[in-house]
């Protein structure tokens, strides 16, 4: 046996070539097919045929994949198929494997490869063995097959003759690619596998339980157990096409590893390495800002040369409303200088989106390009843009990019559907401004041309990503009306109108119509009869496809891009917002709530609501569903567009045809208006209000953080501005005693933790000792005090006593804390208070346990103060996103969206960094000054990133600006923007250059002067030449010196100011602009300052928070919830005979003078004990931030605190107030109330008295019987009840009863019962007789008389028509019940055929005639009847003389209850009432009423009478028919109740009530 290592068997494995017992095998098995063959065994065909289709499958497979394999890993070796194998087994009479390959011309048959214990070792063992050479290392793969490949070697321990036959054995494919190799080559080979070898049988070495096997063992063991690949087919995937386990592993990477929000937050995407190679600046990449927590990139094209002028245009006309009023209109301010304004805007564009420089680093080196300059009057300087245009020309210039792309993709859909449109190319392409009207073309063209778009092409921007190539699913379409109707005969009739859309829309924008009418021979209505279809499936009538014609033609108007505009302007201008509350809204926002401002805000103008707050907090509220808006247009405006619209659409003809169609196009106008500009407008106009409050907020919250960051270190007497100064922080915490400690904390210069205490207090001597020991070491410039409570003032005004007396004992002798004294000698170091927001979110940060992790929070919470104090810059820009955190604006900040307010703050973080400049050195090594990096010009994290690590790469330390580029640190565009602002700290000891060359001529890295100025280093050579000039120095004295000496020369001069003003720089800039067309005069005055204060402090003072912000911070109270007004509730500390020490609730001290606790004069011990809480009303605040002392005057007489505070917390209301609306609800809410309390209260002993409101009435009634009766409680209040009767069916009235004294807790009514203000009744029961059934009694008689007629108004008239129609000679009248008004009648006259019905509203005993009342007389007609209107004779009867019939004149007031016991119908005219003076024109006089005893009049101005005197009798009123007194007929008319029927004819009436 050769030992070249041992083959696995099993069919398509390599077999061992030598092995005798392979050769036995095959034999064996054909003896024993031959004995059961011959002992007639039988197999059955089926099974044996199943068998060999598998065994014969399998085979394939295994060959399929072992090809594949091969052929995958480059082999070129042909395998024998089973045909040549069989031929070799014949021919041979062995057994052959199936790993047999055939030997190709020019090379020698390749070796198999060692046995694996491992299959994929095995598959790819030729590819491993031909490769070995190529390295001698094992590969990744191979250390997980480590053991494997010494299972190859067999264990053995013999070096030499097993490695020479294995290697004599073997054959390489090297051999045949290059030719025969000489004996040294294949020496060289021998050795470097024999070199592998030791290797693994090292690495068998720390396995001992293989140790001691030799070769002929390993045969054994593979003969009898196998190597464990004989069963891998049945492990095998049958579906598996391919080896994919086989394949390598994939090399790690950290996306596999790390979770995509670790990748992000560490900017190791590949969008972040594609911003860190780009040579543009890192904010101008991305989309959002660079402080957000996921930033987006932003792949945009860059403007070209030719994009400019457009873009200027477009960009300087949305800068600002004060540019536009200074420099656009004829008598603004700068009008003079608008050529000069564009051409300053075109520059800021070309730096910005040609050039790619930072709005920092346009402003600091160009701005003189972005301001005015004379050469012939230099002294003239006009400030064309200031910063913030800057900012505004880099926002609105985005846009305008954006707008290009958007036009390039409209551009490419026109194209795509491969039309030719005259109004889109010449009229609508060339007005497109705005990324709305791009929309809108789009739509249009979708809408007009959409059978076109056979292509399907998706609609998509240069950046989207590409369409997959996986086939889609048909997604189903919405089909419009629109396009339903355009597909049908309608669009034919819709062309009958005349003209088309867009020569509407043509002639609107024209000063005359360019296109005219075509007029039409016949009506619309007629017109549209020809498009009828009779036999359609559904025939629609003619006003049906008019209507679907003018829709199409509305739409067609609708959706036309120029008019969108257009009325987005009109809407710009003249739009109203209108705010409603919902039914929620009206209960909940009362006058104390935020929101009542504006809950009934009526038609304020748009434009006032631009630069407020208050639409933000409206959409809030709706949001909330406490309100609902509406935007609409003013009146005037609406009507302008409308008829302008019109006249573009009409037709100028006269004819009757004409003015008919001229109807329709209104009406389409009115529909095109209604359905799609109005309501496009109005939404349009809702976001842009809302983004123009965002931005306004957002500009409000920048400027905040401006003025909190563009200050300088706080500077003490000795200081010099812009000196860091050494600070001792200290806070109490909460400041509670024997509880809380002090912690102190030291901060140097250099911004490093020196030291740092905890103090239990200050009034014990050793803590005192300690104290002023501390101060002593470390002699701080200042100290900052804070805390959370208002007990920090104590600890500021202890420290100050402790500083400026020198010991810690008062003069009385009282425990510490002591009271404010205003007699304190000043300390020797000062101490303040600082805004602590940023220290209280650093002291939990993630970022101060790593920088503190030993400190306590408190004195993490001290580091945060003493670093505001140094630089409140670099607190800020430390917080990072987190900066949103801080409260800007208390009530509004939450409005603005967070990425906006982003980019708001990040802006002014980035303007004060490059403002103040970062020392790069410093940056390298100190993590919190590191900060700041990211905010200089063309930097952002990314970037910054990567830069700290290449410098510290190269030592962490740069010795000059040109390092930037010779390094390779910095590309060209980030280095033109950063470099200014990178300052490179000079040795002012040895500020004198060396030279630029060693003394072997080599270039060396020299410190330059001026790289620690302000000065570009594109202007280095101006700032020389200035130097050389003010030193009255020539070339030829520098000329072997540095460039820059001459800077460090005149730096270092004692009258460097005295020969900078020497110079004359106006002419010097005159000169340059002269010569080179350079613009340099403001370049000149930057260099003159920097070379007399290099990188000079530019900031403001240190500003200390007011006393106001002092108590917010401390006590979180502000001027709106402490003011003279509002009442507090107080806990009483201290009783003094005449005062009273009070603490309200958020720890502010205060006190109740002896006057002003009670209405009486009472000393404060007989009131109030300590600890007892009570209310009072602030009276003063007093603030003195000087000597720590924060103090309330306050009120608890009952006279103060009884009227409550609501007047000085009401919140007022808009000026544009809806009025009448809030008085409506006002009303209905205080009834829902009153409702509510009444309806668990009263309960009434009653037959008829349900706890029902006005509905359950009414369906209670329903199945009763006219003239029932429910008693019920009022929604009106408790003193009210409401009485519901049934009228008729479905109609009931409900008469208001007040009660006067009424007995609320009671079961009873009071004693007087109010209806309509003048009629009272007793109880309830006499209400019901005297008054509702009286009023029943009086409906029934109206509803039995002959000109009665049931059901409506419309009934009745229709029935006197009719009438009149068949009766030409007379007139007919008639009456009905009011359904609107329960318990009134309407009376209806008609005079003839051709006049108008005429109604009136009877009261159920008159009805009104030209606004006076007349009577329901006796017989309607006859002598109680009313005049006859336009002369006509009365139906039926003569009228009287005068042609008046007589009767009864009402004088009771509209709307009152009906009087029931006016005249009866068919009754004879009252007697004479003495004394009534007759009535001019035929009227009758009032009716005074029925004499009584005594000379009562009953039934007097028919008002409903009280109840007589029991001893007096009551005549009965006459009835008709009947003699006076005289009992009516009986029985009584038929369906009416008997007992009703007795009480409406009269029986009874004689009795007393």
């Amino acid at each position: 046996m050769n030992g070249s290592g041992q083959e696995s068997e099993g069919e398509g494995d390599p077999v061992r070539q030598h092995a005798s017992d392979d050769s036995s095998e095959e034999p064996e098995e054909d003896e024993e097919e031959e004995r059961r063959v011959r002992d007639g065994f039988i197999v059955d065909e089926d099974e044996d045929e199943d068998a060999e289709d598998e065994e014969e499958e399998r085979r394939k497979r295994k060959k399929r994949r072992k090809r594949h394999h091969r052929h995958k890993n480059g082999l070129e070796d042909e395998e024998l198929d089973e045909d040549d194998l069989n031929l070799i087994e014949e021919n041979t009479g062995t057994s052959m494997s199936r790993r047999i390959t055939r030997v190709r011309p020019g090379r020698e048959s390749a070796s198999p490869p060692p046995p694996s214990a491992r299959r994929n070792v095995i598959e790819s063992s030729d590819e491993d063995m031909d490769n070995d050479d190529d390295d001698g290392y094992p590969r990744v793969q191979d250390i997980h097959n480590i053991w494997d490949d010494e299972k190859n070697t067999g264990g053995r321990d013999d070096d030499d003759d097993g490695e020479d036959d294995m290697y004599n054995f073997i054959d390489d494919d090297d051999e045949d690619a290059g030719g025969a190799m000489d004996e040294e080559e294949r020496e060289a080979r021998r050795k470097e596998r024999l070199k592998l070898e030791k290797a693994r049988r090292r690495a068998l070495g720390s396995r001992p339980e293989l140790t001691g096997i030799d070769a002929t063992a390993w045969d054994e063991i593979h003969e009898v157990f196998g190597d464990g690949h004989e069963y891998d087919w049945a492990l095998v995937d049958d579906d598996e096409p391919h080896y994919e386990e086989e394949l390598a592993k994939p090399e790690m990477k950290y996306q596999d590893v790390f979770e995509p929000s670790e990748i992000r937050a560490r900017f190791l995407t590949e969008d972040d390495d594609l911003i860190r190679a780009q040579d543009v600046p890192e904010r101008m990449q991305l989309a959002t800002s660079a402080l957000a927590p996921s930033s987006t990139l932003s792949i945009h094209k860059t403007l070209t040369e030719n994009d400019i002028v457009g873009a200027a245009q477009w960009v300087i006309t949305r800068l600002s409303s004060r540019k536009e009023r200074d420099f656009f209109r004829s008598d603004g301010q700068y009008h003079g200088y608008l050529p000069q304004l564009v051409e300053a805007v075109t520059n800021a564009l070309r730096y910005i989106f040609i050039q790619d420089h930072e709005v920092p680093y346009v402003w600091q080196h160009k701005r003189d390009y972005i301001s005015f300059f004379d050469p012939n009057n230099p002294r003239i300087r006009v400030e064309l843009l200031s910063l913030d245009d800057l900012w505004r020309i880099y926002t609105v210039g985005q846009k305008y990019r954006s707008l290009l792309e958007r036009k390039a993709a409209l551009d490419a859909l026109y194209a795509r559907l491969g039309v030719q449109d005259e109004y889109f190319e010449n009229e609508m392409r060339k007005k497109i401004e705005s990324a709305e009207m791009t929309a809108d073309a789009t739509e249009w063209l979708g809408m007009k041309y959409r059978d076109n778009k056979s292509s399907k092409v998706d609609f998509r921007f240069h950046d989207d990503e590409e369409p997959a190539d996986a086939p889609k699913h048909k997604t189903p379409s919405r089909v419009s009306a629109y396009e339903l109707s355009k597909k049908t005969i309608v669009s034919k009739l819709a062309e009958g109108f005349g003209i088309q859309a867009h020569e509407v829309v043509q002639n609107f924008f024209s000063d005359h119509n360019t296109h005219f009418v075509e007029e039409q021979d016949t009506t619309p209505l007629s017109y549209s009869e020809q498009f009828v279809d009779p036999q359609a499936t559904r025939p629609q009538s003619a006003e049906e496809l008019l209507a679907r014609a003018r829709m199409i033609i509305a739409t067609e108007l609708g959706k036309d891009p120029l008019l969108r505009q257009e009325i987005r302007n009109t809407f710009k201008l003249h739009a109203l917002v209108s705010v409603l509350p919902t039914d929620r809204g009206i209960s909940k926002i009362d006058e104390h709530h935020p929101y009542f401002n504006f809950k009934y805000l009526y038609q304020k103008s748009a434009t006032d609501m631009l630069h407020a707050a208050q639409f933000l907090h409206i959409l809030t509220a709706e949001n909330e569903h406490l309100v609902t808006v509406s935007i609409t247009l003013r009146p005037d405006a609406k009507a302008n567009f409308e008829r302008k619209l019109n006249a573009a659409f009409a037709s100028d003809s006269f004819s009757d045809i004409a003015r008919a169609w001229n109807e329709e196009r209104s009406r389409v106008v009115q529909e095109t208006l209604d359905q799609h500009l109005l309501p496009m407008g109005a939404k349009w106009t809702r976001e842009w209000i809302r983004d123009e409050a965002e931005d306004f907020l957002s500009r409000q919250c920048a400027s905040i953080l401006r003025e909190r960051i563009d200050v300088a270190p706080f500077a003490g007497a000795s200081m010099q501005k812009g000196d860091t100064p050494s600070v001792l922080a200290m806070s109490w915490g909460k400041g509670e005693p024997h509880k809380d400690t002090i912690a102190a904390v030291f901060i140097d210069d250099a911004g490093r933790v020196r030291d740092h205490t905890v103090l239990d207090n200050l009034v014990e001597g050793k803590f005192q000792d300690e104290f002023h020991d501390m101060v002593k070491r470390r002699n701080p410039e200042v100290i900052v005090v804070g805390g959370f409570t208002i007990a920090t003032t104590k600890l500021a005004r202890r420290i100050k006593e402790l500083l400026g007396n020198g010991d810690g004992q008062n003069n009385e002798g009282e425990a510490w804390p002591p009271e404010p004294s205003s007699q304190q000698s000043s300390p020797s170091v000062p101490v303040i208070y600082v805004h602590d927001e940023v220290a209280r979110l650093y002291q939990h940060s993630r970022r101060a346990d790593e920088e503190f992790s030993a400190l306590s929070s408190l004195s993490k919470y001290c580091v945060g103060l003493a670093r505001y104090v140094q630089s409140p810059l670099n607190e800020y820009a430390a917080l990072g996103h987190d900066i949103t955190a801080i409260t800007f604006d208390e009530e509004n900040q939450q409005l603005v969206p967070k990425e906006k307010l982003l980019f708001a703050l990040e802006r002014v973080l980035v303007d004060e960094v490059n403002k103040v400049g970062v020392d790069i050195n410093r940056a390298v090594t100190d993590a919190y000054y590191q900060t700041l990096l990211q905010f200089v010009a063309g930097l952002g994290p990314r970037k910054a990133q990567v830069l700290i690590k290449k410098i510290a790469s190269m030592g962490g330390n740069l010795i000059n600006r040109t390092q930037f580029v010779k390094n390779n640190l910095l590309t060209y565009k980030i280095f033109l923007n950063a470099c200014a602002f990178l300052r490179i700290m000079q040795n002012t000891e040895d500020s004198e250059p060396k030279s630029l060359k060693s003394r072997h001529g080599d270039e060396i890295d020299v410190p330059d002067p001026l790289d620690g100025t302000r000065v570009h280093h594109e202007d280095y050579e101006l700032a020389r030449k200035m130097a050389t000039d003010a030193l009255e120095l020539d070339e030829e004295d520098v000329h072997d010196e540095h460039p820059s000496h001459v800077v460090a020369v005149i730096m270092k001069d004692r009258d460097k100011e005295k020969k900078l003003d020497e110079l004359n720089l106006d002419d010097f800039a005159v000169n340059m602009y002269q010569s080179n067309q350079d613009k340099k005069r403001h370049i000149l005055n930057v260099i003159r300052e920097e070379l007399l204060r290099p990188y000079g402090e530019k900031r403001s003072d240190f500003a200390q928070p007011s006393d106001w912000d002092v108590l917010t911070m401390l006590t979180g109270e502000t001027r709106r919830t402490l003011r003279v007004g509002l009442i507090v509730s107080v806990q009483a500390v201290r009783v003094k005979e005449q005062f009273l020490a009070v603490r309200l609730d958020s720890g502010i001290e205060g006190n109740i003078a002896r006057r002003y606790l009670t209405d009486m004069s009472v000393p404060p011990p007989d009131v109030v004990k300590p600890g007892q809480t009570l209310s009072g009303v602030v009276i003063d605040v007093k603030l003195d931030l000087a000597n720590d002392s924060f103090s309330a005057e306050l009120s608890s007489r009952e006279a103060d605190v009884s009227g409550g505070d609501s007047q000085y917390r009401r919140v007022k209301h808009d000026d544009a107030w809806n009025h009448t609306q809030f008085d409506r609800d006002a009303e209905m809410q205080a009834r829902r109330k009153r409702a509510e309390v009444d309806r668990t209260r009263r309960v009434i002993k009653h037959p008829n008295f349900h706890n029902f409101n006005s509905q359950q009435a009414e369906v209670y009634l329903e199945t009763q019987q006219r003239g029932d009766v429910v008693i019920r409680p009022s929604s009106k209040g408790a003193n009210h009840l409401a009485v519901t009767w049934k009228v008729d069916d479905n109609l009931y009235q409900h008469i208001d009863v007040v009660e006067p004294n009424a007995d609320l807790n009671g079961q009873t009514v009071g004693s007087k019962l109010i209806v309509d203000g003048t009629q009272q009744f007793s109880d309830l029961d006499e209400l019901i007789v005297n008054h509702v059934q009286a009023m029943g009694r009086k409906v029934e008689e109206l509803m039995m008389h002959e000109k009665f007629k049931p059901g409506n108004e419309d009934d009745l008239h229709l029935f006197l028509r009719n009438f009149v129609a068949a009766n030409p000679s007379k007139s007919a009248y008639g009456f009905t019940l009011n359904r609107k008004r329960p318990g009134h009648f309407n009376l209806c006259y008609l005079a003839n055929k051709n006049s108008t019905v005429q109604t009136w509203v009877s009261l159920c005993d008159a009805f009104k005639v030209r606004q006076k009342s007349m009577s329901l007389g006796s017989g309607l007609g006859g002598p109680g009847g009313g005049k006859t209107p336009f002369g006509a004779r009365t139906p039926g009867r003569t009228p009287a003389a005068g042609h008046a019939t007589p009767g009864h004149t009402s004088v009771r007031q509209v709307g009152r209850t009906p009087n029931p016991y006016g005249g009866i119908p068919g009754s004879m005219p009252p007697p004479t009432v003495p004394g009534a003076t007759p009535n001019p024109g035929g009227f009758t006089p009032s009716f005074g009423g029925y004499p009584g005893p005594g000379g009562q009049q009953y039934g007097a101005g028919f008002q409903t009478p009280g109840y007589p005197p029991q001893h007096q009798q009551m005549p009965p009123p006459p009835q008709a028919g009947a003699p006076w007194g005289q009992p009516p007929p009986h029985p009584g008319p038929a369906g009416v109740h008997p007992s009703r029927a007795a009480m409406i004819q009269g029986q009874g009436w004689g009795q007393p009530y």
